[in-house]
């Protein structure tokens, strides 16, 4: 898909009217084509292509062509989205602006006025970059307005230049994280990430005992879950969560600006509460972010639900309610069919794994059919990590429906795409289990030995002394359930109930 077409895509039918309009209004003569060449983007018109090169004889004019409509789409949607943009940040931009054209005809006091009012809005959703240009523009005029003592207003810069300059180190070092996390998810790279995060902390003089903001203490707990997610060990950012937890208890009425990352935030803590298997902590956050999703008249639900049934779906089904856990799932896939591909793919691989705990391979396997990409692009789109589940889910799978064919295959692939990059971030359990898998793919009847049963046991526990984690569980459920001769879900729940020392579930 070309620039031209990716631009169309995102504009809306009105919009696209308009920017005829817009095109008409700035073309100075009939011929120019250009809204010719946009009407084609809509049916993706190749004859046209075509018919215009034979008509102008020439591939540079058409590219030139190209080039003007392409400048003109962005001149566009920029003016329509700075018109059409109402959130505070613009509130105050505007402000600064029409202050300054005040300041130049002379009337002071309406300036400083819409100054004051920037001022205020920039303080209540903790603009630091806004309200560094707000009181420069104050000191800059001061000499204006004599009854207000310049050195309070030194002092307020001087305060905020230190908080913005905080917020500055933190988005630095969040950038370096996330870009490394990138590389760790989608390349593969290797990389030690707790050295990494200090590192980056004392390079970027990053204090945790800085005060926190939404956007710090989103910035931090994102990095602080990719890091429990990588070590599979969600207890290490504990003290970040009640830290979190005491953090957005005490606010209340949320601009728009905190909404997002409050929504964020409330994510955070419920996958931390559920991936350590505390159900009631996690349903309990679920429900506030339900809430936050509602307002703003839904503002951020279309962002978010898929996130908000994903961790729903997941609770109730290690609860017990396996059968609303389904419903969640398949409802949210079929009411939500134009969402983040990302998010799709979560709730898609999330279904799988139910059905097969409930043993309705059937559906597993229809559903597994829509994840029909290649192992290189789900590692490039959804990360390295969540490809080596999603290929293990499918082996399961086949395993399950008594395909040891596919089964085989499916593993061989996978040893000699992943064991090297498992052994190297020292991951040999995902080996080791896909070697029990293997062993009882190639013989069934295995499992009645006593020294295989013997062997998985051992497995287990020695999970069970490692970090917590209830996905890890899941998979390790599937095996024992084999040996136990239980299905699936029966011995996942019985095992989550030692291994978290769960008492109330079903």
């Amino acid at each position: 898909m070309n620039a031209l077409q990716e631009i169309s895509n995102i504009m809306n039918e009105t919009e696209k009217k308009l920017f005829i309009q817009y095109l008409s209004q700035k073309n100075k003569r009939k011929d120019v084509g250009n809204i010719e060449l946009f009407n084609s983007l809509k049916t993706d018109d190749i004859n046209y292509k075509n018919k215009l090169l034979k008509d102008k004889k020439s591939i540079d004019a058409y590219h030139a062509l190209r080039k003007r409509l392409y400048d003109n789409m962005i001149d566009f949607m920029a003016n329509r989205t700075f018109e059409n943009d109402t959130s505070q940040e613009n509130t105050i931009l505007r402000l600064i602006v029409v202050s300054r054209l005040f300041f130049e005809h002379q009337l002071i006091k309406t300036a400083f006025k819409c100054l004051a009012k920037a001022e205020e809005i920039a303080l209540e959703i903790e603009h630091f970059s806004l309200l560094n240009e707000i009181y420069l523009t104050q000191i800059q005029f001061a000499h204006f307005n004599l009854s207000e003592p310049i050195e309070k207003i030194i002092v307020k810069f001087k305060t905020n230049k230190k908080r913005l300059e905080y917020e500055e180190q933190l988005n630095l070092g969040y950038a370096v994280l996330r870009r490394e996390l990138a590389a760790i998810y989608h390349k593969g790279r290797i990389v030690d990430f707790q050295a990494l995060i200090k590192n980056t902390i004392e390079t970027h003089g990053i204090s945790l005992k800085q005060g926190l903001t939404f956007k710090s203490l989103y910035q931090i707990l994102f990095i602080a879950n990719e890091y429990a997610s990588i070590n599979n060990n969600f207890s290490l950012i504990e003290p970040f969560v009640l830290k979190s937890y005491r953090f957005i208890s005490k606010k209340n009425d949320l601009t728009d600006r905190h909404l997002y990352y409050h929504i964020y935030i409330l994510y955070f803590i419920a996958n931390f509460y559920f991936r350590n298997g505390q159900f009631t902590e996690s349903l309990n956050y679920l429900t506030l972010m339900f809430a936050e999703l509602q307002k703003q008249s839904g503002k951020y639900y279309q962002r978010f639900c898929l996130r908000y049934f994903l961790l729903l779906a997941f609770n109730e089904n290690y609860i017990g309610n396996f059968q609303k856990a389904i419903e969640i799932a398949e409802n949210s896939l079929s009411s939500h069919k134009k969402a983040d591909p990302n998010d799709s793919n979560d709730i898609r691989l999330m279904l799988i794994v139910f059905y097969i705990q409930q043993n309705t391979g059937r559906n597993a396997a229809k559903e597994m059919a829509k994840l029909n990409h290649t192992d290189s692009w789900y590692e490039k789109k959804m990360g390295m990590d969540w490809t080596i589940k999603k290929c293990l889910v499918e082996i399961l799978l086949h395993t399950q429906q008594e395909n040891p064919e596919l089964a085989l295959s499916r593993i061989k692939s996978f040893k000699r795409r992943y064991k090297k990059y498992l052994l190297t971030v020292n991951e040999e359990r995902v080996v080791h289990y896909l070697l029990f898998v293997e062993q009882y793919v190639l013989k069934p009847e295995i499992v009645k030995t006593q020294k295989f049963q013997n062997a998985i046991e051992d497995f287990i526990i020695a999970a069970q002394n490692g970090p917590k984690d209830i996905i890890i569980m899941s998979f390790l459920s599937w095996l024992l359930a084999k040996v136990r001769r239980k299905t699936v879900y029966e011995t996942t729940l019985e095992l989550l109930k030692t291994y978290f020392s769960i008492s109330y579930l079903k």
